[in-house]
């Protein structure tokens, strides 16, 4: 089991446990757990709406490519722990992670 930490809007913290191997993005998990995610793109790193700050783990996670940093410059509150859930894959290098969620809440 993979298991790390996700802090909502309001600051609370809860912990999840994901099985090995399921090959999803971190979006697609917080989506499936019903957090309040728009994700408009479908996981493309082309609106940002699924922005999140990585408390603890950051540099365990594989590196942001072009397209992922290139929404972040677009973010007034993005800062360099910032990363976009639909470009972070749940695997080994997530455990023990904290993220907080960023994006604004859907309407």
């Amino acid at each position: 089991m993979i298991n790390f930490t996700i802090e909502d809007r309001n600051g609370e913290r809860q912990d999840l446990e994901i099985p090995e191997g399921i090959n999803l993005s971190l979006m697609e998990v917080l989506k499936a757990s019903e957090y309040n995610i728009l994700a408009t793109c479908g996981g493309m790193a082309l609106c940002a709406t699924c922005h999140v700050q990585v408390l603890n783990g950051f540099n365990d996670l594989p590196a942001a490519q072009d397209a992922e940093l290139d929404m972040l410059d677009t973010l007034p509150d993005s800062d360099s722990d910032s990363r976009l859930a639909c470009q972070i894959r749940v695997n080994e290098a997530i455990e023990g992670a904290v993220f907080r969620i960023k994006s604004d809440e859907p309407d």
